[in-house]
């Protein structure tokens, strides 16, 4: 399963081929929702693959499909309601609502075998439904989007500066120690932070805020911080 397709269908293809996964063999897409920089790929995905896409209806209405022949219309919709589990393959993954500015977000636990991997990304914060969702993971990747100190000060016009840092923005380093320090899964071997602004964050301020909390929450957890421009190691749960 491929969680999002944010980048070009070349360099998606690319990197599965860099950890022996053929995106021939692929069983089928997640969309958590349809900002540019989850879908850039996924027209060419439909058109090339053929392989099922599980999307929201409304996610699926928002998104600019391009040419007809890898539009809605070719692709393999496999439309879901947020707060629905699907089953594919050997998997259950549990979808559930976030608090984000697009038309139906949603993240992603996924359980196999009694291993439970969380992927959250693109929300102004956790509620307290996301936290419940999360419990029990064995791998959590969280959005750690800003640091709101670079973000004051950064590049982007005041009301991007707003939206991102806004109830249905981004999370910040801050917001992400606060839930280390109180609320983390306990038992979690992994956390992954992801998401990160390349011009309001710095992986080593990130790595700084989040290992602090986990010191403090006294986690056994392994912490590991997710670029854009590299791949990540596999993590073997």
């Amino acid at each position: 399963m491929l969680v999002d397709a944010g980048f070009s269908f070349r360099e998606l293809t690319k990197r599965l081929l860099a950890i022996g996964e053929e995106p021939e063999k692929l069983d089928g897409v997640l969309i958590s929702h349809e900002h540019s920089d989850h879908i850039k790929g996924l027209p060419q995905i439909a058109k090339r693959l053929h392989c099922p896409i599980y999307i929201t209806a409304r996610t699926a209405q928002a998104i600019d499909w391009g040419a007809a022949e890898c539009g809605a219309v070719g692709a393999r919709l496999e439309t879901f309601q947020a707060g629905e589990t699907l089953r594919i393959a050997d998997l259950d993954i549990d979808s559930f609502t976030i608090p984000h500015d697009a038309v139906d977000p949603v993240a992603f636990a996924v359980r196999c075998q009694g291993l439970k991997a969380s992927l959250v990304t693109d929300l102004g914060y956790l509620t307290e439904s996301v936290k419940y969702k999360i419990r029990g993971s064995d791998l959590l990747m969280l959005e750690s989007n800003h640091d709101l100190d670079m973000l004051k000060v950064g590049p982007h016009p005041w009301f991007v500066k707003q939206r991102v840092m806004s109830r249905v923005g981004h999370l910040s380093n801050h917001a992400v120690s606060d839930f280390l320090e109180t609320d983390f899964p306990s038992g979690c071997r992994w956390l992954v932070l992801a998401h990160l602004s390349e011009s309001n964050n710095h992986p080593e301020v990130a790595r700084l805020f989040a290992g602090a909390a986990l010191r403090k929450s006294a986690a056994a957890t392994q912490l590991v911080v997710a670029g854009q421009h590299h791949s990540t190691e596999v993590f073997e749960l």
